[in-house]
């Protein structure tokens, strides 16, 4: 969505009368967006005026359009201000990202520089990186794009950045990226005011900015459908942010590191839907083309399911496969060193003992770590949900240390930006807040463009999600408070709730997520994480409800076959925290939508009333 638009007669008056970031941050608050506040404004002050006078070049016609703050579709990402007209040749806009660096640090990671920003100096994207990949982001989202043959032109202006820094955001291991995406510096701007008058010095016949702000959408891409295309070297996503550091850290790590007898150990922090499944994977198709030895690893086996059943229409043995993609337990005999780099999704699944029977090995951790070279983990606390759940980073690194592998921890390697939930990264907020995981600013708002109700009857939910079920990406998923009659009885049903809804648990966790008969079955959480569906379905059972004021849980409502809470001894906070972490798994799988049914009616009202209050109905 675009925050504001005008054209270049009207944004220059709103500049020139300080009505410009007013306009801007009463935008915001009305579409429910979440902002850096004061910094935020700062640089709203700081960089617009600099465009003013940049537009203000007689060459560009007063009618072409102008907007500021456009939050890319299904992303938390935004950029920062584009031009849209046409020149002789074709219809065009031109992103910008701005910045108010005064000067950076060139880095050996591809496109990654170090600049001071958020406090602090990190590691972050070169800013041509970072314009040409929302650009591309952009295009490819948007089919109307396409089809009315509009160009994305991405450019970055850094309107502070002193001229004898030049050659640290120019160092020549950046020209490939600057070729792309031009970078304009402080002295640069007749030649910024020469490359707008170049693409957009008319105005359109076409309304360029109603066409990008509700153009025709491209179906989301899961993962579990676009992992062969992946692997067979087609870019499917484009990493972006803190993605595209996180993977080219790690890449040149493996590339400096792997042939010295030097271990390493990399733990990736990020939340729900902030890409580590899809880092993951690009990695391991990298380091596989670089002739490394290399496997993808998760303890849940449905991830790993869903894309060997991808694969192996695409021609893959199924030999090849179980070699690429293992359980978390594969590593109890494997010779030290054996692989070059062990990549591990989900690590907060990881089990102490392996086996059937948790008979075998000592720790999946130590062991994946002994196995490899280079051990990369991708890490979330608040998904660990059962009593045996052991991934966490204190953990990974004890053993990290002991096994004599370096550890590489650090915010270049915390993925922060939203890519699912219709990128918002208030949604996630709301829901650590609403399930009393944390206390979280702003956490009524998020984007109004997520899909998210509550339903009173439990078939009318089902209803709804099956006509989002188009293209087999909408699923029903409840927490473990339901036997499973059904496991040694297919005609048996396990789900009895009101209005005489009933349902059976999925019968194999392997293909829920992509079987187009599992819409009519009920998945668990194992079947679940670590994937995603376009909608979800949630039935909220009575081990979490709403009493005197406060959102409780009760393990005791669990199934007795549930084995996630077995072992607990009396360690009521434990069992608290597996519960709470199961919903937020579980209602933050859509990314365009949530639907949600409760068996506690008080919980029903108490959700009903917090999204009132963000302006969801």
């Amino acid at each position: 969505m675009i925050v504001y638009e005008g054209n270049k007669r009207t944004f220059i008056e709103d500049v020139s009368n300080g009505v410009m970031v007013r306009k801007i941050e009463e935008m915001f608050n009305k579409l429910g967006i979440r902002k850096e506040q004061q910094a935020e404004m700062n640089s709203w002050k700081n960089s617009l005026p600099r465009m003013g006078n940049i537009i203000s070049d007689s060459r560009i016609d007063d009618d072409v359009d102008v907007a500021v703050e456009y939050q890319i579709p299904f992303t938390s990402c935004r950029v920062d201000f584009m031009v849209a007209g046409q020149n002789e040749k074709s219809d065009n806009v031109v992103v910008i990202e701005l910045k108010q660096w005064e000067t950076c640090q060139a880095t050996p990671i591809d496109n990654v520089v170090n600049a001071f920003t958020g406090g602090a100096n990190r590691n972050v994207p070169h800013p041509s990186q970072q314009v040409y990949s929302y650009a591309k982001l952009i295009q490819n989202f948007n089919e109307s794009i396409q089809e009315e043959n509009i160009d994305m032109i991405p450019c970055a202006y850094l309107h502070n950045y002193e001229e004898k820094n030049r050659g640290e955001i120019c160092n020549p291991r950046y020209n490939e990226i600057i070729k792309l995406a031009p970078v304009f510096l402080m002295e640069d701007g007749k030649q910024l005011k020469d490359f707008l008058a170049e693409y957009v010095s008319k105005p359109s016949n076409k309304k360029l900015f109603e066409i990008i702000d509700h153009g025709k959408l491209k179906p989301s891409k899961s993962l579990q459908s676009a992992v062969g295309s992946i692997l067979n070297g087609k870019q499917e996503f484009e990493l972006i942010d803190e993605q595209m550091v996180a993977y080219s850290t790690i890449l040149k790590l493996v590339q400096n590191s792997i042939d010295s007898d030097e271990k390493h150990t990399v733990i990736v922090k990020g939340g729900p839907g902030t890409g580590k499944s899809v880092i993951a994977i690009n990695l391991l198709t990298k380091i596989l083309n670089n002739g490394y030895s290399c496997c993808y690893v998760t303890k849940n086996s449905a991830p790993r399911a869903a894309f060997s059943q991808t694969l192996i229409k695409g021609n893959y043995s199924l030999s090849y496969l179980k070699g690429l993609f293992k359980g978390s337990g594969s590593f109890t005999d494997t010779p030290n060193n054996a692989f070059d780099c062990i990549i591990t999704d989900e690590a907060h699944r990881l089990n102490e003992k392996s086996g059937l029977f948790a008979n075998k090995g000592e720790n999946q951790i130590k062991e994946i770590i002994k196995s490899s070279k280079i051990s990369v983990f991708f890490v979330d606390e608040d998904q660990i949900v059962t009593t045996k759940d052991i991934g966490r980073v204190d953990e990974i690194k004890a053993w990290a240390r002991l096994l004599g592998s370096k550890v590489h921890q650090n915010e270049s390697l915390e993925l922060k930006s939203q890519f699912r939930c219709n990128g918002s990264d208030g949604y996630i907020a709301f829901l650590d807040d609403v399930l009393e995981i944390r206390e979280t600013a702003n956490y009524n708002f998020f984007d109004l463009n997520y899909d998210i109700r509550v339903f009173d009857n439990p078939n009318e939910m089902k209803e709804e999600l099956r006509k989002k079920n188009t293209n087999n990406k909408s699923r029903m998923i409840a927490g473990y408070c339901y036997p499973w009659n059904s496991k040694d009885d297919k005609s048996q049903y396990d789900i009895f709730l009101e209005y005489g809804f009933k349902a059976q648990w999925n019968f194999t966790t392997d293909r829920f997520a992509i079987d187009p008969d599992s819409f009519e079955q009920v998945g668990c959480i194992h079947s679940t994480q670590g994937l995603e569906f376009d909608y979800v379905g949630i039935i909220i059972g009575l081990d979490l409800r709403y009493v005197n004021g406060h959102v409780i849980t009760d393990r005791f409502k669990r199934a007795k076959t549930d084995a996630s809470i077995k072992g607990l001894n009396g360690n009521n906070s434990l069992g608290d925290r597996i519960i709470r972490n199961t919903y937020k798994t579980l209602l933050s799988r859509g990314q365009k939508g949530c639907f949600i049914y409760c068996e506690d009616k008080a919980l029903s009202k108490y959700l009903r009333q917090r999204l009132s209050m963000g302006g969801h109905s």
